[in-house]
């Protein structure tokens, strides 16, 4: 085996495969390590449960990913070549609260926003000029922060930065005025898993809701490992490779240039122009042969944030909501009211539990591609604490919030009774760490930095280190977590203009 290439990607969650895909789309030689058996990192689909239900282990919407020009303008062939299949949903998502009714989401705005004036039509009128913003000048801003471009000289950065400055919960409150209103708008708020009253949150509200209004709760035909495994498919195709079980235990610094990684088995991987480490940041430092003081101090500014606790279900038939007219089944469904997930927040950062009313996400990707197991695969998702009061989290801990979350959720939901379900994994923040070493305490969303003026940022924003030929992707890269692609296409910028090759054809802008 021909252990030198172009180019060495360490790990193969989806932001470094797709760093990767687009160096071998520039012509460069790739060679990917993962060392885990399964590529995807937390973007994979797996049986979790009982053999042959695939559920998502993390990651289950593909919505931020959809305004990438990778996925939008199919910039790397994934659809057109490489089979990847999006599933738009309508509903986008079901919000159920008392007196057993719902408001409904679609990927429309007027259809949604009519469901908003059964509430308030100042409300409705509120949420189409909070989308008309976004699509005359707000969403341009956000699209060259997101791929870390320097935004336009132009008014609607302005407003953009100013907004983005602003708290999620201050957004929110002061723009809708309906409890009902309230609780789906700031439901979706926290998709990314950041406190909404934190200031720097501004933008979620209007951004996160945007996506859902156009693209619904987007889910990939097969599950969410289709999109890793489509980017290694390319990679393969344009002569590169991608090994598993490959645990990266070293980075070669030779003259001060990253010239090469070795693995857990004592194999060398040298590179003759780039390394990218899809490394968690807190990592890397401890695994190179030379002192590296910027990214210690990257390192010490990370935390994990909010930790998440998820139960995977096997159910006999699908979940539905109930409404004033009849029910509804849907792939998304969102519990928990403001004031529940302000308690939640506050509980979880002081090592407790509150679910009381909590934020809860119900997903069932099975109600629209039902390939995927022969009933429903359902995933709960919500927040918790790291350390259950200072302790690792016990089985029968976890267990015992799975059960409680099951009662919460009984109350909006039906479907989810006993005899249903077929089986139940629950996956507290300490087994989530134990199931992939990238989630350190139980952090999936890649954490946060907080940088010495106060401020909080989901990435670190440099993806260049102080080693020549070393570079970051990954969650803890900008623009942060979810499935967005944008670490891994940003970095891949980065890379291709230090290198000296015109990616102009390959990547538009932003």
């Amino acid at each position: 085996m021909n252990n030198e290439s172009d180019v060495v990607v360490v790990g193969a969650g989806h932001n470094a495969l797709t760093c990767a895909a687009y160096l071998a789309e520039a012509g460069l030689t790739v060679t990917v390590l993962e060392g885990r058996p399964i590529i995807g990192g937390n973007t994979v689909t797996e049986e979790l449960t009982l053999p042959g239900w695939r559920h998502d282990s993390c990651s289950s919407a593909h919505v931020v990913i959809q305004s990438n020009p990778m996925i939008s303008r199919d910039e790397l062939k994934l659809r057109e070549k490489y089979g990847l299949e999006y599933i738009v949903t309508d509903p986008a998502v079901v919000v159920p609260f008392e007196e057993d009714d719902a408001l409904v989401i679609h990927p429309d705005v007027e259809r949604t926003a009519v469901n908003f004036e059964r509430f308030s039509r100042r409300d409705a009128d509120a949420l189409r000029v909070m989308m008309g913003e976004w699509d005359s000048g707000l969403r341009r801003a956000h699209a060259y922060f997101q791929a870390g471009l320097e935004l336009p000289d132009d008014e609607w950065s302005i407003r953009y930065r100013a907004l983005r400055a602003r708290s999620a919960w201050d957004v929110v409150m002061s723009n809708f005025d309906h409890p009902v209103i309230q609780r789906a708008v700031m439901w979706t708020s926290f998709a990314t898993i950041q406190p909404p009253e934190r200031s720097g949150t501004g933008a979620l509200p209007a951004a996160i809701l945007a996506g859902r209004l156009k693209f619904g709760w987007t889910t990939p035909r097969g599950g969410s490992g289709a999109l890793p495994n489509a980017l290694a498919a390319h990679v393969r195709d344009h002569g590169g490779e991608v090994h598993c079980s490959a645990w990266v235990e070293s980075f070669l610094v030779e003259g001060g240039h990253c010239v090469g990684v070795v693995t857990a088995d004592g194999t060398t991987y040298r590179a003759r122009r780039a390394v990218i480490a899809g490394s968690h940041i807190t990592t890397l430092s401890s695994s190179l042969n030379v002192p590296a003081p910027r990214l210690d101090d990257a390192a010490s500014k990370w935390q994990p944030g909010l930790s998440v606790f998820a139960v995977h279900f096997a159910c006999s038939s699908h979940p539905t909501y109930r409404k004033s007219q009849g029910s509804v089944a849907a792939v998304a469904g969102a519990l928990g009211s403001p004031e529940g997930l302000r308690r939640q927040v506050d509980a979880a950062l002081a090592g407790r539990v509150d679910a009381d009313d909590p934020w809860l996400l119900i997903v069932d990707s099975t109600a629209v591609d039902p390939g995927r197991a022969p009933g429903a695969v359902v995933k709960f998702l919500t927040i918790a604490p790291e350390l259950l009061n200072g302790q690792p989290w016990s089985d029968s801990a976890a267990d015992a919030l799975a059960r409680d979350l099951l009662a919460y959720a009984r109350r909006y939901v039906d479907g989810l009774e006993e005899r249903n379900i077929v089986a139940m994994r629950p996956e507290s923040p300490t087994t989530i760490a134990r199931h992939n070493r990238a989630n350190i305490a139980g952090s999936c969303h890649g954490g946060e930095f907080h940088l010495e003026d106060g401020s909080v940022i989901p990435g670190w924003l440099d993806y260049r280190t102080e080693i020549n030929g070393l570079y970051l992707t990954g969650s803890t890269s900008h623009p942060g977590g979810s499935v967005s692609g944008r670490p891994g296409r940003n970095c891949a910028r980065v890379v291709l203009g230090d290198l000296g090759i015109d990616a102009t054809t390959l990547l538009s802008t932003p």
